[in-house]
């Protein structure tokens, strides 16, 4: 596995497990083991940290990793999925410290009110982060196995 294909796996593996570890933040919270939920929201907030740290790593490592998606149905639902991905993912940024910042300064019904638009962005993004993998380097490659890639990942020569 190359370098840029191993980053794409890890970064939705990051992207996964984040997803996840929110959602078990979310149940223990409900059922009021807070002290759990901190624990298990610093390793969502640890896994998001990693993976931005990764993907921008692979950015500049390779640069973009382009599909090389032609104009169609499969286009037009990638883009769907990858602005509303791409417009939350900076939104959910500043939401994240503030979430957090109010939580370490115990201002609790602010960082309730902060904490549910905050979860459920930073859910949105984890998850249609894995599933634009899936849309890029599983998916697409089987629809259109002959399709030209701008990307060396693929090593597709164009016919």
């Amino acid at each position: 596995m190359e370098g840029k294909e191993l980053f794409a796996v890890v970064n939705s593996a990051l992207n996964g497990l984040s997803a996840v570890l929110l959602a078990t933040g979310y149940v223990l919270i409900r059922s009021g083991r807070w002290r759990a939920h901190a624990a298990t929201m610093s390793a969502a907030l640890l896994s998001s940290a990693i993976f931005l740290a990764c993907y921008l790593y692979s950015k500049f490592a390779y640069g973009e990793i382009s599909s090389g998606i032609p104009r169609g149905w499969y286009l037009a639902a990638y883009l769907v999925v990858l602005i509303p991905h791409v417009a939350l993912a900076v939104l959910m940024l500043p939401l994240i410290f503030m979430t957090i910042w109010l939580a370490a300064t115990r201002q609790w019904q602010r960082h309730r009110k902060f904490a549910r638009p905050t979860l459920g962005i930073w859910l949105y993004v984890s998850v249609t982060g894995v599933l634009i993998y899936f849309m890029l380097y599983q998916w697409y490659p089987a629809l259109y196995p002959d399709a030209y890639r701008a990307s060396e990942l693929f090593k597709v020569a164009p016919k």
